[in-house]
This record gives structure tokens, sequence and C-alpha cells, in this order.
């Protein structure tokens, strides 16, 4: 099984709105289960009109990048969770300092809660 970590950049079908159909698009990291789930913030280059957003750039990685022609935007309020095996590929890792800050914005009813078994999440 492929490791992923917070802050890491992936490909991966990922939905935006709650019954609208995949689309293959960026997304961060935020985290993952031992049981092969990834949280994720989805990457769009449309921000989002009625929620908060998170502009990203080339100089926002530490490791790797996207082509990036236009602003993006990290969609902090549409927290997905998706399958290890639902991702592509891995395109790039963000620094340290810009992923606490997707973090800090990420509504907490988004973020799964404390396990009551150690290491069940992975930060």
């Amino acid at each position: 099984m492929s490791h992923f970590t917070r802050g890491d950049v992936v490909l991966a079908s990922v939905p935006i709105k709650e019954r609208s159909g995949t689309k293959t698009r960026p997304a961060v990291v935020v985290a993952t289960t031992d049981e092969g789930m990834v949280y994720v913030c989805p990457v769009s280059s449309t921000p989002s009109a009625d929620a908060p957003c998170i502009p990203l750039s080339i100089n926002d990685f530490a490791v790797g990048g996207l082509d990036l022609f236009f602003e993006s935007f990290v969609l902090t309020s549409k927290v997905r969770v998706i399958r290890v095996g639902d991702v592509i590929g891995k395109r790039g890792r963000l620094t340290e300092e810009y992923t606490r800050g997707i973090i800090t914005r990420i509504p907490a009813s988004l973020l799964p809660r404390t396990p009551r078994v150690p290491h069940t999440l992975r930060f």
C-alpha cells in the first residue's frame, strides 16, 4: 500500500460537490488512516464563492510541483475521504509552513476525530 503524509500533493479522482461526479485533480493530503483512507482538500483553478480557500503557487512547494499557469486554490472547506487506491500519483510536497496554514483553516467538523486507538491516523 502506498504511503502518503500530510502536505503531499496527489492526483486523484475527487468530487468537489457532494452529489457531483468526480474529476481527476490535484489534492492536498491532510490525514491518512491505517485502513487505507486518505483525507484530502481538492485544488481548483476557481476559488470557492461561498467558502474559504487558500491561493496556491509553485513557491508553496518544498518538493515537486504542479503546472500552475493560473492561480490555483486549496478548497479547505471541501475535505473529502478517498481510498489510497484512488490516488493516481504524487506530484510533490508542500512546505511545512504552508501545510500548517491549510490545517488551521479546515473546519474541525471536517477533520478526522482523534482515534481511541493510538496510531490509527497519521498527520
